[in-house]
C-alpha cells in the first residue's frame, strides 16, 4: 500500500496562524475584507448557518475563524471581556491600513505614532473584540538603543 505525497505544512500556510473565534464570523470576514483587504479562502457552515470554520488571507498569511460556540465553551473576546492576544500586522503603509480599518469600524486603542523600536505603529480592536497592531518599518534601530528608550521610559 502506497501512501499518496503531500506537503505536512501546506504551501498556503505558516508555521503559526492565529485562530479567531467571533460573535458573527459572517459579519468579521467582511469587516477584515474592508480593513485589511482580506481575500476569503472558504468558509464552512453548519445547518443553521454558523461557521464552524472559515479562512482569509492578509497579505502573506491565513487567519482561521469561526463563530462562537457557547455549547462547546467556545467564545469570542467580547464575550470574555476582552482578550490579551494582538494580532500584529506587517504593513507597506500603516498609516493608510490604520485608517481603512477606523473606516470599517475599527477603535482605536493605540493612537498611530512613529516608536522607539523604529515603526510606524498604532493598535485597533475591531468591532468582534479582536485585539490588532498595524506597523510599518520606518527606521532601523539597535539592540542598545531600544533598551536606553526603554530606561527613560520605566
Amino acid at each position: 500500500m502506497t501512501q499518496a505525497a503531500f506537503e505536512p505544512i501546506p504551501a498556503h500556510m505558516h508555521n503559526l496562524t492565529p485562530h479567531l473565534v467571533c460573535a458573527g464570523a459572517a459579519e468579521a470576514i467582511e469587516f477584515y475584507k474592508k480593513a485589511f483587504n482580506a481575500e476569503e479562502a472558504f468558509r464552512l457552515a453548519a445547518k443553521d448557518g454558523k461557521l464552524i470554520h472559515a479562512e482569509v488571507r492578509i497579505g502573506d498569511s491565513a487567519v482561521m475563524l469561526m463563530d462562537e460556540a457557547p455549547a462547546w465553551g467556545v467564545l469570542g473576546p467580547n464575550a470574555l471581556k476582552g482578550s490579551s492576544v494582538t494580532i500584529h500586522v506587517q504593513v507597506a503603509n500603516a498609516d493608510e491600513v490604520f485608517a481603512q480599518a477606523i473606516a470599517a469600524g475599527a477603535a482605536v486603542k493605540m493612537p498611530i505614532a512613529d516608536t522607539f523600536w523604529g515603526d510606524r505603529y498604532g493598535v485597533l480592536t475591531d468591532p468582534f473584540g479582536h485585539s490588532w497592531s498595524v506597523a510599518t518599518h520606518i527606521r532601523d534601530v539597535s539592540h542598545e538603543e531600544m533598551q536606553a528608550a526603554v530606561a527613560k521610559m520605566c
